[in-house]
């Protein structure tokens, strides 16, 4: 039951909705007994042959009375407990949504899609059902049986009532006894749905690669496998589930044999009517549901604890970038400083950056270039405090960026990343993602910096296209070009296109940074790439090479130095000109 003690901070938020909803619950369970006498009472009359029509009559009346205050008061009780734990969820789900959109990259390296999509489903689903069909089982389970019981004893037969009881003991172990094992299996069971949720994610997501590689066969048999996996952890739950009722009933009915036995000894030396013991079976038959709402109360709340400790170790993980130093809430603009000792990865030995340093001025454009993995997405990362830096010190404008909020480094930039990551919108809501109020006249002009106007206007619904799922209508040229007009339109203070010309033509590419230089004067820019084309136009150019700069400068004084750079851009002309088929 610690899962009601975990939820109780939820219970105080709605205890009007949920005391009234007990309250109105134990109303219930006083009524729900007054059929019971009513019957015992007929049957007197009909053994003592002096039942009327005005007398039946008027106790059917009765009964149909307690049929419909009891019809509208379960009513009530629904709307106030499952309309509560249906907010809880809102609630949770509201909190895990925020919880993962403020968390680090170094959040998402240790977390599964899948795992976190079951947690977001599943896990509330069952907390739900905790505060919803929990709660009510438990109130239910101890106002009926509670007062069963005491009416049982008190208006019919203490001692008889007392023998009927001598099972239950035996029914509160054995339930005890399967919800410590439900809790364990059902926690194995989450975790294996979890494995499939993200192994489902990932083969729809990677389809087109499966199906390129002809690999469907083993994607299925794969799924097939995990699929079983996963039926056979919940029928291992579905097993101790099954105990709870067989159980129950037996212990029932061997309550039901005792009050009938001794009943009838009773009934026979007359210290009872068979009236009142017609009642006092009826009233053990309303027990079987306290009782087996008992047993389903240990089903549901081992469920509950379960995906509650799922979802409260979830929700402890710490952010790891905070504004705990920010000082400074304007849009960061101005030089960039860097002077990195050294950086590696969380988790990690290996240096990726080291022995970093330059200073770019606002207005310029920073070209990054190396082989893949030298270390120019890390440095993009860091500037954008993805990661911490721990040995060394970024500034914008000779603030040190732990000193600006998140949400003012954030702005200042627009990011045009390697993943050109598009949702299943249109055109125009993909390319205002970056800026929600930008009006039509903003999104067209955005598009046509980016070169990609005309390719949308070809389109038969133009702007209004939906790109599919991750833009998987488009090229991967449009995709870029796309990206590159969502960043553009916020017209950030720092521009930043990690190789993200590597899907367009060198004509494409030439007039976009074209573009670039004559729309965003005085506004910087950085742009990393292995086409070195991309970057000759650059104030300051980096060669990186296992995270160290090995040469630096502008295109002219690198060509000049004979180095890395400069075998590396002619081997791309010639390139470039056999394609072309020899014509430079």
């Amino acid at each position: 039951m610690s899962v009601f003690k975990d939820l109780w901070w939820f219970f105080k938020r709605e205890r009007v909705s949920y005391g009234l909803g007990i309250l109105v619950l134990a109303f219930v369970s006083i009524f729900t007994l007054l059929p019971p006498y009513i019957v015992g009472v007929i049957v007197d009359h009909i053994a003592e042959q002096t039942l009327t029509t005005t007398t039946l009559l008027s106790w059917v009346g009765v009964l149909l009375g307690v049929g419909l205050i009891v019809y509208v008061l379960r009513f009530v009780w629904r709307i106030m407990i499952f309309g509560a734990a249906i907010r809880l969820a809102r609630l949770l789900r509201n909190q895990l949504y925020e919880h993962f959109t403020n968390m680090s990259s170094k959040f998402y390296q240790k977390q599964r899609t899948g795992d976190l999509m079951a947690h977001a489903t599943n896990d509330i689903r069952a907390v739900q059902a905790t505060a919803g069909q929990g709660v009510l089982t438990l109130v239910d389970s101890l106002t009926m049986g509670g007062f069963v019981i005491l009416t049982m004893a008190l208006t019919i037969s203490w001692e008889l009532t007392l023998i009927s009881l001598i099972p239950m003991p035996f029914m509160a172990l054995l339930t005890s006894y399967y919800g410590t094992l439900l809790h364990k299996r059902f926690h194995v069971a989450q975790a294996a749905f979890s494995d499939l949720n993200d192994n489902v994610q990932e083969s729809i997501t990677g389809v087109r690669v499966a199906k390129a590689f002809g690999q469907e066969e083993r994607e299925i048999e794969g799924f097939r496998a995990q699929s079983e996996q996963v039926v056979e952890k919940n029928v291992s739950v579905a097993k101790v589930d099954a105990l709870f009722d067989p159980t129950i009933s037996l212990i029932v009915g061997l309550s039901y044999f005792l009050a009938v036995v001794f009943g009838a000894r009773y009934v026979i030396a007359d210290e009872m009517t068979i009236g009142q013991l017609t009642s006092f079976t009826i009233y053990l038959g309303l027990l079987i549901w306290p009782m087996l709402a008992f047993g389903w109360l240990f089903n549901i709340v081992e469920r509950g604890r379960a995906s509650y400790d799922r979802i409260k170790h979830l929700l402890s993980e710490k952010q790891d970038i905070t504004d705990e130093l920010a000082t400074v809430d304007t849009v960061a603009k101005g030089d960039i400083d860097v002077s990195l000792n050294s950086y590696a990865y969380p988790g990690t030995d290996k240096n990726a950056l080291t022995d970093l340093h330059f200073t770019l001025k606002e207005g310029q454009t920073l070209g990054i270039v190396g082989k893949t993995g030298s270390g120019k997405s890390t440095l993009i990362k860091l500037l954008q405090r993805e990661y911490d830096v721990s040995d060394g010190l970024i500034r914008i404008n000779e603030r040190s960026i732990n000193e600006y909020s998140l949400d003012a480094l954030k702005r200042a930039f627009g990011l045009v990343p390697q993943e050109h990551f598009l949702f299943s919108a249109t055109i125009a809501d993909n390319v205002a993602f970056a800026k929600p109020d930008a009006s039509f006249k903003e999104i067209v002009q955005a598009c046509k910096l980016a070169n990609i106007h005309e390719d949308i206007t070809r389109f038969d619904q133009g702007y209004d296209t939906v790109v599919g799922e991750r833009g998987v209508t488009l090229s991967g040229g449009q995709k870029q070009r796309i990206s590159i007009a969502r960043a553009l339109i916020s017209d950030p203070n720092i521009l930043i296109l990690d190789d993200s010309l590597s899907a367009v033509d060198a004509k494409t590419e030439e007039q976009i940074l074209n573009s670039l230089r004559e729309n965003r004067r005085g506004k910087t820019t950085i742009i990393t790439a292995h086409r070195l084309s991309a970057i000759k136009h650059a104030d300051l150019i980096l060669v990186l090479a296992d995270g160290k700069v090995i040469e630096r400068g502008v295109h002219e004084e690198l060509m000049n130095d004979g180095g890395w750079y400069r075998t590396m851009y002619d081997q791309q002309q010639l390139e470039s000109v056999v394609r072309g088929g020899g014509e430079e």
